[in-house]
């Protein structure tokens, strides 16, 4: 792993030039990488696809079984260490299987909920006893776990949980009594990460099995989608679980509970991403196939600007995902064995804006991507015989899971006030000099292709620094209360962070001579071309709403000059190249 993954602080990204060097891209994977998504990828193959129709009818037993059969192929121990009976891999690791197995509906999701929120709270808080009876068991398969937060009256706001604990008259038992509801696995768990609220105020977890006193499990829930993953409430009746199950520190579940779930959603966007890469494939699988006057209907132009719109969405989203990785193994590799708590919690929460933006991003790259491609099977896309009809029904939750994404918008600008207030970066500097750039303009004369593309990315940043600072003396410390403000102000950081991965991956591939670098430069500019035109309507919202008079009218005039040199005469000789490649593949196949 590069030791300069470990130096890059949160949020970094806003803040200065990256080098291409210094991030990690899915050609940078091992051979260890390639295999285990090997073996995840001949697992949903060979056990997943065959039972597609019983898994979608709901038969959790089968779901179950098959999740015992990946512990025995080490597909639910990647993020376990090897003395507790796990493979003891990498984050990147986790995000490569969560990627292969991401585009098996239900069944992806039981997986990644039990592997993830489910299990690492154990890996990363547990001690060493909790350690040495559960997660040997959860790796094997032989326990089944589920994550028990959201309730009825605390969804996005989980502390404000309403599940009470108090220890026993003995000393030797929390009694626990509340609801959780929306949980996923709960048909089928042997372990819950249960949070309460010790004596009504100390937000706690603790580790409860399905053996224990007290514990019940609602009906199925009838969701529109990930019909294969079992959703029930979990019900507390003056449930019994022993003392030792108390899990890290009474009164500090929060810190579990809220820094568990950025894993969450990085892992979250590796799923979307397999998804959608599926749900490319199935496009080009049925257009090759379906002729329409006498073509192929992915011979026609208009079917190859969407393919290669899908293609560009995946490649930005894709970089970004794989970057994020490397930094997250840089954070929290090697905390699997530590007992310091806060450090592991102050770890995890490093990268909480890149992860917020994984989960975003990947969950609406699959959106827009399933959308085109069950477009693109026309009518046969809205009858249940063709895969895309379930692909598309099952990605419309992904913007909800781990809290939603209007939330986790609002915690990518939260988080870089929160840094700024603490005087991580020098603030004022920064965005003076953004406003500099901003007034100085682009540089006409530049000929070089990339660097057209690197200027781009500079505006972004400029634009998003210079809007942060506007809001910042417009609203002061009530801008936490501007939920429109930061939106916009997630949307420009996102979209900083998509392009300028795509691009630091493009820069890498051209200088190792990489064979597929020029489709990933003609990927390159098709998505950050489009992305400049969304730029423009964010940015110019903003500065309209926070400026007045001739300043408004300047800044506003200003911004669509320079974001308009980011239209490119060839792109449409840029589109149907891409959307050659991929046809002649009939996948993804970068």
């Amino acid at each position: 792993m590069n030791p300069a993954y470990s130096l890059v602080k949160g949020g970094d990204f806003l803040l200065s030039d990256t080098r291409p060097e210094s991030v990690f891209t899915p050609e940078d994977r091992t051979e260890e990488h390639k295999m285990i998504a090997d073996t995840a990828r001949q697992f949903i193959a060979r056990e997943i696809y065959p039972c597609r129709k019983e898994i979608e009818k709901g038969d959790f037993q089968l779901v179950s079984n098959k999740m015992k059969l990946a512990g025995e192929l080490g597909l639910l121990s990647h993020s376990i260490p090897e003395q507790y009976g796990g493979l003891g891999l990498d984050k990147i690791s986790k995000g490569i299987v969560g990627e292969a197995l991401g585009n098996a509906g239900g069944y992806s999701v039981a997986h990644s909920n039990h592997t993830c929120i489910a299990t690492l709270p154990i890996t990363y808080f547990g001690n060493t006893s909790q350690k040495e009876k559960y997660l040997p068991k959860l790796a094997s398969g032989e326990f089944i776990g589920a994550y028990c937060l959201t309730e009825p009256e605390a969804g996005s706001d989980a502390l404000a949980a309403a599940t009470t604990a108090h220890l026993n008259d003995q000393g030797t038992h929390y009694i626990l009594n509340g609801t959780k509801i929306y949980i996923t696995n709960a048909s089928f768990a042997d372990t819950f990460i249960v949070y309460a609220k010790v004596n009504r105020k100390s937000f706690t977890a603790f580790i409860v099995e399905k053996g224990f006193k007290g514990i019940s499990i609602g009906p199925e829930e009838d969701k529109m989608g990930i019909k294969g993953s079992s959703t029930c409430s979990v019900i507390l009746e003056d449930c019994e679980v022993p003392k030792e199950n108390l899990l890290g520190e009474a009164g500090k579940g929060h810190l579990i509970a809220l820094n568990v779930l950025n894993l969450g959603r990085f892992n979250l966007g590796f799923a979307t991403l397999g998804a959608a890469k599926h749900s490319l494939k199935l496009a080009l699988e049925h257009t090759t196939e379906r002729k329409q006057f006498g073509r192929s209907i992915a011979d026609f132009n208009a079917s190859k600007q969407k393919i290669a719109h899908m293609g560009a969405h995946i490649y930005a989203a894709e970089s970004l995902l794989y970057r994020t990785a490397g930094y997250i193994e840089g954070a929290l590799g090697g905390f699997e064995n530590s007992t310091d708590y806060d450090s592991i919690a102050k770890a995890m929460n490093e990268h909480a804006l890149e992860s917020a933006i994984c989960k975003v991003t990947g969950s609406e790259t699959l959106d827009f991507v399933v959308d085109e491609s069950l477009q693109l099977h026309g009518g046969a896309g809205f009858i249940k015989e063709y895969a895309i009809e379930q692909a598309y029904r099952d990605s419309r939750i992904n913007r909800i899971f781990e809290e939603t994404n209007e939330i986790n918008r609002l915690l990518i600008p939260g988080n870089f006030y929160k840094k700024a207030a603490k005087q991580e970066f020098e603030t004022e500097a920064l965005m003076e000099k953004a406003f500099h750039s901003l007034r100085q303009g682009i540089n006409n004369k530049e000929e070089n292709d990339l660097e057209k593309l690197s200027q781009a990315v500079r505006l972004f940043k400029d634009l998003y620094l210079a809007a942060s600072g506007i809001a910042y003396k417009v609203y002061g410390s009530a801008i936490q209360t501007e939920q429109e403000t930061l939106m916009n102000l997630a949307d420009l950081a996102i979209a900083v962070y998509e392009s300028e991965s795509a691009l630091l991956r493009t820069i890498k591939a051209i200088n190792t001579s990489d064979r597929y670098a020029r489709i990933k430069t003609d990927l390159a500019f098709i998505f950050i071309e489009k992305k400049a035109g969304e730029v423009q309507q964010i940015s110019s919202g903003l500065l309209s709403c926070l400026l007045n008079g001739e300043e408004r009218v300047q800044s506003l005039r200003n911004t669509a000059l320079l974001l308009s040199e980011f239209k490119f005469k060839d792109t449409i000789e840029k589109q149907r190249s891409a959307a050659d490649h991929f046809i002649e593949f009939k996948q993804y196949n970068l």
